[in-house]
């Protein structure tokens, strides 16, 4: 249960971003996550909906 949330550092490490760019898009509501006294954090299976929709978009987008 120890990496089912998880924090900026490790959803950057796991998307392959920058974490400021991490920052950007959860502060911008696009990264799914929750703020705990100020540090942003993860749930690890929302991470992975969200990773599974941006790549359905992008395939239904290449098949127009």
């Amino acid at each position: 249960m120890n990496d089912e949330i998880l924090t900026i550092r490790e959803v950057s490490e796991l998307l392959k971003i920058n974490e400021k760019t991490a920052y950007r898009l959860a502060a911008e509501g696009k990264l799914p996550g929750f703020k705990v006294g100020g540090s942003w954090r993860f749930e690890r299976q929302e991470i992975s909906n969200w990773i599974k929709r941006q790549t359905d978009g992008t395939r239904q987008g290449s098949k127009e």
